[in-house]
């Protein structure tokens, strides 16, 4: 009898789906790094190796649909799993895949959380259109989050987006698509960088940001939707959770150290360091 593992109970397990960043800014390892810094045990299927650096993504070579449906399988076979984050699946193949892994998991909707990567920063089309079509007609019924930036969202109902002030009804114009989804627009792109969540219930909430002049931006989106994840799971409610996770990222952004000749990563676990 191992009666060390019985003194130490396991934290919650949280899968994150998503592509392969080797520069570890964006992608399955820096979700891994999110998680661990809201002490949580990541595990993680992957959907796309990419060749990319701080510079910019140079290719991409999508996981086969049945190897990541092998993967799915597996974990779920072993693991309770309390959480889910969705990152960049890259083929249409691939979002079939994970929303029919969803629909059986017994997971709960509201601790899903869908990233929407549809293009990456530097301009590399990450989803055709044919994945994006997949994403609306069946993805978007089986999270219960939704984290696009205004970009992503555009795409996402085909429409352009003039401004801010147009959030709230493309907003509710996506949920149209899908009862039971919360989206949170983020606004790193924008000036101020403010982020938008409406709820379920149509309850419609303004985050203030403040603009960082920094460097570190690569895969803020990721850092996000994963610390929204993580807040999720550990129990705090919608607008809290969003908070949450936006000052996880700026806290993040401030503390980062210079990495790459680009746009370099934010520092995931920065509070570990604080704390040693």
């Amino acid at each position: 009898m191992n009666t060390e593992l019985e003194g130490n109970p396991a934290p919650p397990v949280v899968l994150t789906i998503a592509g392969f960043d080797p520069s570890s800014g964006a992608g399955i390892t820096a979700d891994l790094k999110v998680f661990a810094a809201h002490g949580l045990y990541g595990v993680s299927a992957i959907t796309a190796l990419t060749v990319q650096s701080t510079q910019g993504v140079r290719g991409l070579e999508p996981t086969r649909p049945e190897i990541l449906a092998a993967t799915l399988s597996c974990l779920g076979d072993d693991l309770r799993i309390e959480g889910v984050k969705i990152g960049m699946l890259a083929t249409a193949g691939n979002v079939a895949v994970v929303s029919g892994f969803l629909e059986g998991s017994g997971i709960p909707r509201q601790r899903v959380v869908l990233d929407p990567v549809i293009r990456s920063s530097s301009g590399k089309d990450l989803l055709d259109s044919v994945g994006i079509n997949r994403l609306r007609g069946g993805l978007l019924n089986m999270v219960g989050w939704i984290t696009p930036n205004i970009e992503e969202l555009a795409a996402l109902i085909a429409a352009p987006i003039p401004n801010a002030e147009n959030l709230p009804h493309a907003a509710a114009e996506l949920q149209a698509r899908s009862s039971g989804l919360n989206v949170v627009v983020t606004g790193g792109e924008s000036d101020p960088p403010n982020d938008f969540l409406r709820t379920t219930g149509g309850a419609e909430h303004w985050f203030a940001g403040e603009r960082i002049e920094t460097t570190a931006t690569h895969g803020t989106g990721c850092a996000f939707s994963s610390a929204l994840l993580a807040a999720l799971v550990r129990g705090k409610s919608d607008a809290e959770a969003v908070r949450a996770a936006k000052e996880y990222v700026s806290a993040a952004m401030r503390a980062a150290y210079r990495i790459g000749k680009g746009k370099g990563p934010v520092h995931h676990l920065f509070r570990q360091e604080r704390d040693a």
